[in-house]
């Protein structure tokens, strides 16, 4: 049974099939993970979502910003954009069975494998979370998208403010402060201050700020985050943190790593196809 981690799809179906094709992924044997945004700017995210879903226990896959995005343009709490390319789930006949499909998705995985515990998100980790709060604060999102509450949080979702975690926080602050760091966050103070308005290169934080897996001393660095969303960020490699979101969406490459199955360095395997796409970077 080999386990792979995916970047960011973002509704590029055919990439996902060709990528899928070139590690010979068998549902019936093999597990993905995928790190969110399955869905938008693409081609084809009605595909990409009927596809995972066929794959049933053999895909676990975590919520990015634009897969809340279409939940929150589905529930009427935004209007999709002139660059966004949901039309093709908004307006489907399984319509309700894609969006609830996707409400039950995961904010954060945690991965045992090997000597190695994984915790996946789609963005970041606030310096403050261990793993096991990180886990917990995700179970607390992850319920209000699962039940009857859903709609009004929806509507809420959206915003910069709380910049920063404090334990007192409550209600939607609380809850918007942990959609926008595990779906959003990219730079952050060492204090875990939020930053949004800058979406290049790490070398490209604004002073004060930082990547946020940088930050010295943050709680989860014993632990290998793996995650996507930076796709100016690119492939990165280091035994603390995974970044794979290689801009599928954007002309770049779709990836996959295939965890090893033996201890040690060096045991995993890189396995990328490029995609065609033309767009402009974007978040």
């Amino acid at each position: 049974m080999a386990l792979y981690l995916i970047g960011d799809v973002q509704g590029c179906n055919a990439c996902l099939q060709h990528l899928l094709d070139k590690i010979s992924f068998s549902p019936s044997r093999d597990t993905l993970y995928l790190l969110g945004d399955l869905v938008n700017r693409g081609p084809d995210s009605a595909g990409v979502l009927r596809r995972l879903m066929a794959y049933g226990h053999a895909a676990q896959c975590l919520l990015g910003n634009h897969d809340l995005h279409l939940l929150a343009a589905a529930h009427g709490a935004r209007q999709p954009s002139r660059k966004d390319t949901l039309h093709d789930v908004l307006n489907a006949p399984d319509r309700p069975a894609m969006l609830d499909w996707l409400r039950q998705q995961h904010l954060a995985i945690l991965l045992p494998h090997q000597t190695t515990t994984y915790l996946l998100v789609h963005a970041g980790v606030l310096p403050g979370w261990s793993a096991a709060k990180t886990m917990a604060l995700a179970q607390e999102v992850e319920t209000v998208l699962r039940g009857p509450d859903l709609p009004a949080f929806l509507h809420q979702m959206y915003g910069n403010a709380p910049a920063g975690w404090h334990d007192s926080l409550t209600g939607v602050d609380r809850l918007r402060v942990i959609v926008n760091a595990l779906t959003r966050l990219r730079f952050c103070t060492p204090e875990g201050e939020m930053e949004f308005s800058v979406t290049g290169a790490a070398d490209a934080a604004p002073p004060g700020y930082m990547p946020w897996f940088d930050v010295p001393g943050r709680h989860s660095a014993d632990v290998c985050v793996a995650f996507g969303h930076w796709s100016t960020l690119g492939w990165l490699d280091r035994s603390d943190v995974l970044a794979l979101d290689t801009g599928c969406v954007w002309g770049g490459s779709l990836t996959a790593l295939k965890l090893g199955q033996e201890t040690g360095p060096n045991t995993h395997e890189l396995i990328q196809v490029r995609c065609p796409q033309a767009q402009k970077p974007g978040s």
